[in-house]
């Protein structure tokens, strides 16, 4: 039996990623990094949402009992611990406070997890039989 998910489960997996997201960017914007710094710690939080789904999607789907070619699983899960270690790599070398270090590291993991949370709950609903 397949049962909508809770709405109070849609809402918080948006607000997860609405304020993980948001407030990375927010970082970013105020931040006085380089604009090529900005550049990059952007895109990998980009790469890391794509990746993040694309896994999701790919690892229900297996269970599912849906075709999904081992080399897309294979590059969904690469490209996820890719950007993490980018992420990591980037704090790691920065000039930043470790305060505004922990700060992206945490603002990009709840990105992450809401991505993901967001993703699993679209699919739920689309899936599950509607109620009169």
């Amino acid at each position: 039996m397949n049962q909508k998910t809770s709405a109070a489960f849609v809402g918080a997996s948006w607000f997860a990623l609405g304020t993980g997201m948001f407030g990375y960017l927010i970082g970013l914007w105020r931040s006085d990094m380089l604009l090529n710094e900005k550049g990059f710690y952007f895109t990998v939080l980009m790469f890391g949402l794509f990746a993040v789904v694309s896994v999701q999607k790919s690892v229900r789907d297996r269970l599912e009992g849906l075709p999904v070619t081992d080399i897309y699983y294979g590059i969904s899960w690469f490209s996820t611990i890719l950007s993490i270690t980018l992420l990591t790599i980037g704090l790691w070398n920065a000039t930043l406070l470790p305060s505004e270090k922990g700060f992206y590291a945490f603002a990009f993991l709840l990105a992450l997890f809401g991505a993901i949370a967001v993703q699993k709950n679209t699919r739920d609903n689309q899936e599950s039989p509607k109620t009169v």
